[in-house]
């Protein structure tokens, strides 16, 4: 069994206000062992409140799950003005599978007049399991601007159609070298804070037909538990941030045999500590 986990951790910030990685660790031990952790909301050099210093996450979280391998997507790279140093923000994907490649994908931004946003990423690691080559896609959303969530959720999409044009077309590699054989599987699971609510018009188009899948992506919930509703992934704890109460927009969507595979997953609606919650998915190796 394969087992990933999903969780934007907001910085390690709990709904007490504290910063700390160390308590969103034993939350994701308590849930078991994943073998892959994939997180949002992680920072470097950066000051948070609540917080001594300018932590670097990445290294602290390296520290706090020793056994595995770190990969950070940096969607943030800033030299602060006033003397205040470099910063990094992005998302961490950690695993104790081998990792076979790693692409970082920098998501669009189509300028939008009078409106917070932000650079957005989504790290694409392909780690060898019993199964064969398994592509993970680790992302974080635009917020503020439906545009963007639009057109980011479209990259993800050519992501995929990428994929299954290589299945078809595959390319002339060369033994070693930058021209070698990098799998990039069609079997993948696409994770993260999607920032966006069951139904919207960014979650249709996500999962509508693509050019040699007709269903490019499936939402993972809905293959585990048909017929039930969606439990919260924000909300629960922090009605501050939303006012609207618990509400899912944290997701799993599966693609090629993935779907096949799926045996569980559940969210801890328990934690507060972040605005958050995390997801666990189980897939059968």
């Amino acid at each position: 069994m394969i087992r990933v986990l999903s969780w934007n951790i907001q910085n390690g910030k709990g709904v007490d206000g504290e910063v700390s990685l160390k308590r969103i660790a034993d939350v994701i031990n308590a849930m078991g062992t994943p073998d892959v952790i994939s997180l949002q909301e992680v920072s470097r050099g950066l000051a948070l409140p609540g917080c001594a210093g300018k932590p670097d996450q990445v290294a602290e979280l390296s520290a706090l799950f020793p056994d595995y391998e770190t990969i950070f997507g940096v969607a943030v790279d800033s030299g602060a003005s006033g003397g205040g140093g470099r910063w990094q923000f992005g998302n961490a994907l950690l695993t104790r599978l081998p990792v076979l490649s790693r692409l970082c994908h920098i998501l669009p931004r189509p300028a939008e007049r009078g409106i917070r946003h932000m650079t957005r990423q989504a790290t694409e690691v392909t780690v060898a399991s019993a199964s064969g080559p398994l592509r993970i896609v680790n992302t974080h959303l635009e917020y503020h601007s439906l545009a963007q969530s639009l057109a980011q959720g479209d990259r993800l999409r050519d992501l995929q159609r990428e994929a299954l044009e290589e299945r078809s077309d595959p390319p002339e590699v060369r033994p070693d070298g930058p021209y070698c054989a990098v799998p990039r599987p069609v079997d993948a699971l696409l994770c993260g804070d999607f920032n966006m609510t069951l139904g919207s018009e960014e979650y249709r188009r996500l999962l509508a037909p693509l050019a040699g899948a007709e269903t490019p992506f499936e939402d993972a919930w809905r293959i585990v538990h048909p017929g039930r509703d969606h439990d919260p992934t924000c909300g629960i704890f922090d009605r501050v941030q939303w006012p609207q109460g618990p509400h899912c927009r944290d997701f799993f969507f599966v693609a090629g045999d993935c779907a096949r595979r799926l045996r569980a997953l559940e969210i801890d609606t328990a934690t507060a500590a972040s605005d958050h919650q995390p997801l666990m998915l189980s897939l059968a190796d």
